[in-house]
Parts: C-alpha cells; structure tokens; sequence
C-alpha cells in the first residue's frame, strides 16, 4: 500500500498537480451549469436561423480534464444565409450584452470574453458533423450552420 501511495504522489508531482487536482470534478457544479444554459446570448440568433433539428435544447453541463473543471452550454443553429451574416450578428448582439473580443483570438475567430466567460461561435461542415456523430445534415452544412459554446473554468 505504501509502494502504491509513493507512486501516486511522485507521479502526481512530476506532472505538476496535486491530490486535490486529481479529486477534482464537477460535483457542485449543477447552479453553474444551470446559470451557464440560461444565458440569454445563447437565444440570440439573426433572423431565419432555426434551432436545429435534433439540438432543441441547450447541450449544457460540466467536464474535467487533468484537474481542470469547465461549466460549458452551447447551442446549435441552422441558418440559410451567410457566416458574414452570422458574424455581423454576434458582433453586434455580444457586444450589446456586455462582451469583448477575446484580445488572444485572431481577428476573424468570432470569440468573445465576459469576466470569467468564453464564447465561441463555430461553423458547422459535414466533415465536423461527421466526425461528431450526426452524420449527414443537409440543413447544417448547407448555408451557415453553426454553435455558439460559453464556458468557463468552475
């Protein structure tokens, strides 16, 4: 037991966490999660775009990964217009609602910062619906099908 115990913190220390980041997890995450899928950015939409087929309701909850715990909530929009229609959208709604262009995104990324917050907005193509399981979608990856994902570290 000791022979293990030793293991697990010289392995825990040459990796750079601690046994409390390795306990981490989304327990007492469910306020945020909930806080997170209600905002109101997540409804905002140009005018045709339709929530998709399949993503009626918010895709919200909580990851971890290697001690770091994310609250995330993300929408799915099928739109029969532009990416240029899109981003003009949200660069005007996000700014509206109190978010700033993330200063370490590049000029064309549609990412956005509010306090502790990230937005992203992310163009959909078969490929990607594809590779995430949602195979063929016409509606999607026609146009400008897109995401818009918020997350924060909790």
């Amino acid at each position: 037991m000791s022979l293990l115990l030793a293991t697990v913190l010289v392995t825990s220390a040459l990796a750079g966490c601690t046994l409390m980041d390795l306990a981490q997890d989304c327990e007492g995450t469910d306020a945020r999660v909930e806080k997170t899928a209600a905002l109101h950015i997540l409804d905002s939409r140009p005018d045709a775009a339709t929530v998709a087929r399949g993503f009626e309701e918010v895709d919200a909850g909580c990851w971890s990964d290697s001690g770091e715990v994310t609250v995330y909530a993300e929408r799915t929009y099928a739109f029969p217009g532009t990416r240029a229609d899109v981003a003009a959208h949200y660069r005007t709604a996000t700014q509206q609602d109190g978010w700033s262009p993330d200063p370490d995104a590049a000029p064309d990324d549609l990412s956005f910062v509010k306090r502790a917050m990230n937005l992203r907005i992310n163009f959909l193509t078969a490929e990607l619906l594809t590779e995430e399981g949602h195979g063929s979608r016409p509606d999607l990856s026609t146009g400008a099908g897109y995401s818009i994902t918020v997350d924060s570290y909790a």
